[in-house]
């Protein structure tokens, strides 16, 4: 690999002390250099690539902390339902995509928000059934917290009236006790696991293909997440991570999260949290305390607004959370906990207290971490940073939540998406995507932590204005904390001397411009070890 010089640029280093510079050296896909032009092509040679970036902004590389990474790319190639203004849009969306399917293919899709419909209800397998016919057809909603499968799906699976639910799980029934097709939490997997999976070769070109699409965004790195038992689908993604980084394929660095039903094998193993190289590691033990907003499954303190009978759910039983907490800290392993409602990270909190207070000879060297922290009572914020807890947050989440919050929450959203609140308190903040339940632009993500408004500029002055965050320390978010979060600080997250050579040329100052214009940035170079990837 040939010694490259970028100069003529406006670098934002993150060092400290030195937080901006002109020029960077690079050198077997490290930084080896950073400084003002003239002293960095001093150190030019014959053979050395040189790059005039013609005064642009550059960034380090961007790190999505929360992403399904795998799951994205198994559904490269599904409906994607995000833009279904209503009921009937969606019909006729799943309608034009039919007769683009193999024969005996599942009718797959993804995204459907119904809550921004004119008539706010999910759809049943009576809606699809009369377009899909004989033909299995699964439908996730945006949160993937609830699905709708049609009459073939259930019948494909073995699901009827005489099914019972599964723990953490709701199969929807009308007054006969018949399944609506409508699928909440764990009940998804009885029709899922019915799914046939596609060939190695097939998901490998799809994988390659998301990673192409994250690098175009800035993305160089990311923590694959996992869903709730899906036990099979941690080792089959890092062994296929595994496969293309021995191939020299890999464009992106990957920390990949097991599910906690693995754990056992993680032990017997002998594997650590953060065993691995640069491009791939192992990461966090996945668990699930509860649902979603959405889908009226967060475990809440008081119940959902005009639903008096509901707090919601735990997906996994605090005992149960609390053996795998404590199994897991005993012998090297971070968890990585889904924690949307205030009591699930009240209860979460509470764990990981005692589980710390016991101490380990085998303590992991990741921090553990709480996904998404997205409703908190004020009480318990601060105890994150006390505890040393990662808070995993995904500031478009804000944007794209905020009306279903006061519909559903009502006061207590101001309790909710406090990310000025959490990083003042001293708790490590990294930011995500959550996509595919979300856009994975992380230019978004800083428009709503820096604004906390929608693209279209609702609401004026922003939700819970105080909650807003700064460029620079949505930028952090991005880049040295989701570094800190894996234990890569010390070589991610920077562009400075020693760091990995990953780093992102912009057509615009994030810093400088109307924070209204931060959604359309566009990356026009990316970096990934000393190699243009996008």
């Amino acid at each position: 690999m040939l010694p490259i010089i970028l100069y003529n640029a406006r670098i934002y280093t993150q060092i400290p002390g030195q937080p901006w510079a002109e020029a960077v050296a690079i050198a077997q896909g490290r930084i080896t250099a950073v400084g003002r032009d003239a002293d960095i092509l001093a150190l030019a040679r014959p053979e050395t690539m040189v790059y005039d970036l013609g005064g642009a902004l550059t960034l380090p590389g961007f790190c999505d902390s929360h992403i399904h990474f795998h799951d994205m790319a198994w559904r490269r190639g599904q409906m994607s339902l995000y833009a279904a203004a209503s009921l009937e849009a969606l019909l006729a969306q799943v309608a034009a995509y039919l007769p683009t399917l193999p024969e005996g293919a599942w009718a797959l899709g993804f995204g459907w928000r119904e809550v921004d419909w004119p008539q706010p209800r999910f759809p049943t397998r009576h809606d699809l059934d009369p377009i899909t016919g004989a033909r299995p057809a699964l439908l996730w909603r945006t949160d993937m917290h609830a699905a709708v499968a049609n009459s073939a799906a259930l019948a494909a699976a073995g699901v009827t009236a005489h099914t019972p639910d599964p723990p953490s799980g709701v199969i929807d029934r009308d007054a006969q006790g018949q399944p609506t097709g409508v699928l909440r939490e764990l009940a998804i997997n009885l029709v899922r696991r019915a799914i046939p999976q596609p060939p190695t070769a097939q998901a490998e070109a799809a994988i390659l293909a998301v990673a192409a699409d994250l690098n175009r965004l800035g993305i160089v790195a990311i923590h694959d997440q996992r869903m709730k038992d899906h036990h099979e689908e941690g080792p089959l993604a890092l062994q296929r991570y595994i496969r293309l980084r021995d191939q020299g394929r890999l464009p992106l660095r990957i920390t990949c999260n097991i599910e906690a039903g693995n754990i056992d094998h993680l032990i017997a193993l002998g594997l650590r949290s953060g065993f691995g190289d640069e491009w791939v590691r192992l990461g966090h033990v996945k668990l699930f305390a509860d649902g979603s907003l959405g889908a009226r499954t967060a475990w809440m303190l008081a119940p959902f607004e005009g639903e008096p009978g509901n707090t919601g759910m735990y997906l996994t039983p605090p005992a149960e959370v609390a053996a795998v907490i404590g199994k897991a800290h005993r012998h090297g392993l971070a968890i990585s906990i889904h924690a949307i409602g205030d009591r699930a990270n009240r209860e979460v909190l509470d764990i990981f207290e005692e589980t710390l207070a016991r101490g380990s000879e085998n303590p992991p060297s990741l921090p553990h971490r709480i996904e998404h922290v997205q409703t908190i009572q004020p009480a318990d914020l601060p105890r994150l940073a006390g505890l040393g807890l990662t808070a995993s947050v995904q500031p478009i989440h804000c944007a794209d939540d905020m009306v279903n919050t006061d519909r559903l929450w009502g006061a207590r959203g101001a309790n909710t998406y406090a990310f000025r609140d959490l990083l003042d308190g001293g708790a490590l903040l990294a930011f995500g995507s959550d996509a595919p339940v979300a856009d994975p632009n992380p230019w978004l993500g800083i428009h709503a932590a820096v604004t906390r408004q929608r693209v279209d500029g609702y609401p004026a002055g922003g939700w819970y204005p105080r909650q807003r965050l700064t460029v620079a320390e949505a930028v952090r978010a991005y880049t040295l904390d989701a570094a800190a979060a894996v234990g890569q600080a010390h070589q991610q997250g920077r562009i400075a001397p020693g760091y990995l050579a990953d780093l992102i040329v912009l057509d615009r100052d994030p810093f400088t411009c109307d924070p209204a214009a931060i959604p359309e940035t566009q990356v026009g170079m990316v970096m990934v070890g000393g190699r243009v990837v996008g």
